[in-house]
């Protein structure tokens, strides 16, 4: 009897390894099309999150190219949305820090703050959380777990400056900014620098729309420019830009012939600017954030320690381009004097300026 009872609870115990062994094998898929099977938020080797600036990641510009940068990174490693990689979403700056505190709980090993603004809280909260990663876009963050990721931007501003200056016809283009702050102010004086080299005569209206995430601010500020004669407007202002594209594409809507351009900034705004038959994407600035967060992700995922450094991107290492996706009106001329005035940024022949003090003494020189 006793016999029986232990040779049934062997048979017990085998079933019921099994059952477990099937269990634990459930989870787990293969990809009969050979591609890398997608993996759950568990099974991620390691995970990389962003807080957005309050444009949100369908601002048009460094929010979203930011946030292309990040999903190419999962896309990479067999993540979806969610699990390996995701975002929060910021209205406004009081979000910033919840954000970050929600992912850093989320046990995200790397997390992103988009943009300048949210310097206070990454350096806040990377103190408290010295074993987390941390990345700041477009700012400097002193601390041990924290990367730096810039941008030459007065580089490629300079030469959509030059592009702008050879396509108006009334001498008038226009800047229209975001926040007004050091970083927005490289994006200017560059565009300004660009312009003048070209021809010292043209004006230059520079307005800010004191956010970047007020497209009807924008809209005005470009209505009232295009009305004083301005026929081609450069914008670094996030989401507010849409509001510049609105108006240009409503002139241009309702008076075919009119010419009035806009100069897109981060990605490329080419598709912003269609309006029926007609485009009003001169060209863009584009600043490839997508690929300098994919790039950090990736070395932070290889164990290469990036904490305390400042990486910058510039034209020597394609990290800014200028667009020429608009053929017809980015015309030979154009695009022969962005190439010359390039290869003279390129062998140090112009050390373009960053700031309005800059700008000034770099203007004594032309």
């Amino acid at each position: 009897m006793k016999k029986r009872n232990i040779f049934v609870l062997i048979v017990l115990l085998i079933a019921l390894t099994l059952t477990l062994a099937a269990c634990g094998n459930s989870g787990k898929t293969k990809d009969s099309g050979g591609k890398k099977a997608e993996k759950s938020g568990e099974d991620a080797d390691y995970k990389a999150a962003m807080v957005t600036d309050v444009g949100g990641i369908d601002d048009k510009s460094f929010n979203q190219s930011s946030w292309e940068g990040l999903q190419a990174w999962g896309k990479e490693h067999g993540y979806s949305k969610g699990n390996g990689f995701d975002y929060a979403q910021s209205t406004n700056e009081s979000d910033y820090m919840p954000n970050l505190n929600r992912l850093v709980r989320d046990d995200y090993n790397l997390i992103f703050g988009i943009g300048f603004n949210l310097k206070n809280d990454i350096e806040e909260v990377a103190k408290q959380f010295p074993d987390t990663e941390f990345a700041i876009v477009d700012d400097v963050v002193e601390q041990p777990n924290v990367v730096s990721i810039n941008f030459k931007e007065q580089e490629g501003s300079f030469l959509v400056g030059v592009a702008a200056a050879k396509k108006t016809k009334t001498n008038k283009v226009g800047f229209v900014g975001g926040v007004e702050s050091p970083l927005i102010q490289k994006f200017e004086s560059g565009f300004v620098a660009g312009v003048k080299s070209v021809n010292p005569d043209i004006k230059v209206d520079v307005q800010y729309a004191a956010s970047f995430a007020a497209p009807d601010k924008g809209k005005i500020i470009a209505s009232n420019m295009y009305n004083d004669g301005v026929d081609v407007i450069y914008h670094s202002s996030g989401g507010t830009g849409n509001g510049v594209f609105n108006q240009a594409k409503d002139i241009k809507q309702n008076d075919p012939d009119r010419d009035v351009w806009v100069i897109g900034v981060d990605r490329d705004q080419h598709e912003e600017g269609q309006v029926g038959d007609h485009n009003v994407t001169l060209t863009s600035m584009v600043k490839r954030v997508d690929i300098a967060v994919q790039d950090v992700a990736n070395k932070a995922m290889e164990g290469k320690h990036l904490g305390g450094e400042t990486l910058e991107f510039g034209l020597k290492d394609e990290g800014i381009s200028v667009a020429m996706t608009n053929k017809e009106a980015m015309t030979d001329d154009i695009v022969k004097a962005v190439e010359e005035w390039k290869e003279k940024i390129l062998n140090g022949d112009v050390k373009v300026p960053k700031t309005r003090d800059e700008v000034k003494e770099y203007e004594k020189s032309l």
